[in-house]
């Protein structure tokens, strides 16, 4: 019964060297970030709301009042996604040794119904990362790898283990051989990319079966800030064909860079961030780099959840939130109150009665 890379190397006419595999994870691999861009400036002199306030906001009042009244949580869908990648064997094509990487792909989308919190829809796939030169004939890559995706799924070995790959996705080796690219990096960013796009596709499916709207909005655990894509499917590469997906969608991140904000003078103010009395918000900023992200602008605004007496760095406890503007809010900012309420259940999530 032939192995799964028995299979590649005869498949690809490469030749594969059976070395150690590992978990990328385990040997504490620098992960790479696609959610956010690291140079990014915001500047609160480019408000992004409509009021456009120069200082905190205090949305206790709100949030309470919210609770009070009986309010329906505003967010209703919750979206992660989360990757686990392998190094599973070196392949030498042309004299030249690459990288074999698998991946495990989980995006999960989870809703309250009832105050109860139960699944709506799971994605869990297995892909693996192949270097570009796999495809020496030059075939499409698309038809290429599919085909090979398809052998693979027909071993005896796969169905042994009721598993079926998902996609065999090619990693430019373009640059293979110079001292600044790693080539285990490009793979587990190809591995990165797809999961994007399969969170992509997730909101894509939400907004098709009307699960969202104005009053039931997705929280998804991260960035929006989605990167140009060079590969996967046409209709999800870039956000300017999908921003409108996103209409209900926010982003909540509790890691970020402070030091990528000034204030409205255009000096830097990350005190301010640290500075955030609990339950408050910032002001919102405006957001776009038209090279890393294309033709999209975004609001951002940070909020603190806890006491910053009670954490141990003076952004503990703080959380970036990001909404892409729509067509309307591109000339006038976000509603404010929209973002009082959005911001208000965020505080109320935290502390739920």
């Amino acid at each position: 019964m032939p192995k799964i890379m028995e299979i590649i190397e005869k498949e690809t006419k490469g030749k594969s060297y059976h070395t150690y595999k590992y978990s990328y994870d385990s040997i504490g691999l620098p992960s790479i970030d696609y959610d956010d861009d690291p140079n990014k400036i915001m500047k609160w002199k480019d408000s992004g709301e409509t009021s456009s306030p120069k200082k905190a906001i205090n949305l206790k009042p709100l949030a309470d009042q919210l609770q009070e009244v009986g309010e329906k949580p505003l967010l209703k869908y919750f979206l992660d996604g989360s990757r686990h990648v392998f190094k599973v064997d070196d392949i030498a094509y042309n004299k030249q040794v690459f990288p074999v990487v698998a991946g495990q792909i989980g995006i999960g989308c989870c809703k309250r119904e009832h105050k109860r919190i139960q699944k709506e829809r799971f994605y869990c796939e297995l892909v693996l990362a192949l270097p570009d030169k796999a495809n020496a004939d030059g075939w499409d890559d698309t038809a290429y790898f599919a085909s090979k995706v398809a052998k693979l799924n027909e071993s005896e070995e796969l169905k042994r283990l009721g598993l079926k790959f998902s996609a065999i996705l090619p990693y430019s080796t373009s640059k293979a051989g110079s001292v600044d690219v790693k080539l285990d990096n490009l793979a587990v960013a190809t591995i990165q990319d797809y999961m994007i796009e399969a969170e992509k596709r997730m909101v894509a499916e939400l907004v098709k079966d009307k699960r969202l709207g104005q009053d039931t909005y997705l929280l998804k655990d991260g960035s929006l800030e989605y990167k140009v894509m060079k590969s996967g499917s046409e209709d999800l590469r870039t956000l300017q064909k999908i921003k409108h997906n996103y209409s209900w969608v926010i982003g909540v991140s509790k890691s970020f860079n402070p030091e990528s904000c000034l204030d409205h003078t255009g000096k830097p103010n990350s005190n301010y961030i640290a500075d955030l009395p609990v339950f408050h918000r910032t002001p919102v900023a405006r957001y776009e780099n038209r090279e890393f992200l294309g033709d999209v602008q975004f609001g951002v605004w940070y909020i603190r959840l806890r006491n910053k007496k009670r954490t141990q760095t003076p952004f503990d406890g703080v959380v970036k939130v990001e909404k892409i503007m729509m067509d309307e809010e591109i000339d006038n900012g976000i509603d404010s109150d929209v973002i009082d309420l959005i911001s208000a259940n965020i505080i109320n999530e935290r502390y739920y009665k």
